[in-house]
């Protein structure tokens, strides 16, 4: 099972020498904008409401699983104090070239999501984790890390998928026809129930392999760990992939403080 955390990291650096949309660094116009109070962040397509972080000079924030040179830097212009922590080190790198490129302070570390032993209990006043759970077989131990990690009242800020998009067969005549077939439970593990020819091709192509959690885990397991339910969204995909994606939003985002 944990063979699969070595294969993500290697799709996320396959990923960000691509540039696709999670890995394309914002502009130095952009970080200017940040610099003088104008900017915004996305947990889900649409940006996060400014309320969810408030007044962000001086806090430190986490953005765990966020590389890409998108959030960090942002948030980092507009005054904050910011770690970003992620798997892919060309992902990190991305956020590394526009702290240089704009004379950023900003720490990028490598490392799994479910383990932030790097840092000390109650070092941040917020943790900015957009929709990246799905790569990990379990969440509920990023909830008890961002917890420990997490001074008291402090926000963790989180996207994820809304579990119905892994039930669905993904074969694209299913798709060319509209059609929904459900085939897959949740909690769902592409590693567990993929075939061996799916997983071969997601091998060779450099896919990730996802796991879709229950709301369960991704809603009751953020108050389990000792957080309470703030703020929640949910919002349609802009392009949707799955059949799915045109009958419900399918991105959901929370705001839990810790109690």
């Amino acid at each position: 099972m944990e063979k699969f955390i070595t294969h993500n990291q290697k799709s996320w650096d396959k990923q960000a020498e691509e540039q696709g949309a999670w890995s394309t660094p914002v502009s130095c116009e952009q970080i200017e904008q940040a610099k003088q109070g104008n900017w915004e962040v996305h947990l889900t397509p649409q940006p996060l409401p400014k309320e969810w972080l408030g007044n962000i000079k001086g806090k430190k924030i986490l953005c765990l699983a966020s590389a890409g040179g998108q959030q960090a830097p942002i948030l980092s212009a507009a005054g904050a104090e910011v770690v970003v922590f992620d798997l892919s080190e060309k992902q990190l790198d991305k956020d590394r070239k526009v702290a240089e490129q704009n004379n950023l302070s900003l720490q990028a570390v490598q490392g799994d999501m479910r383990d932030l032993s790097a840092f000390a209990n109650e070092s941040f006043d917020i943790v900015f984790n957009p929709i990246s759970n799905l790569y990990i077989p379990d969440v509920n131990e990023v909830w008890k890390e961002a917890h420990r990690v997490l001074r008291q009242g402090g926000t963790l800020l989180c996207s994820f998928y809304n579990p119905i998009v892994f039930v669905g067969d993904k074969a694209e005549e299913y798709r060319e026809q509209g059609v929904i077939k459900p085939i897959h439970s949740i909690p769902y593990s592409e590693i567990d129930e993929a075939s061996e020819e799916e997983k071969a091709r997601k091998e060779k192509n450099g896919e990730a392999f996802v796991f879709g959690h229950s709301l369960s885990d991704l809603i009751g397991g953020q108050i389990r760990a000792g957080f309470s339910i703030d703020g929640f969204v949910e919002e349609y995909q802009p392009h949707p992939r799955f059949v799915i994606d045109h009958y419900l939003p399918t991105f959901l985002g929370t705001k839990a403080l810790k109690k």
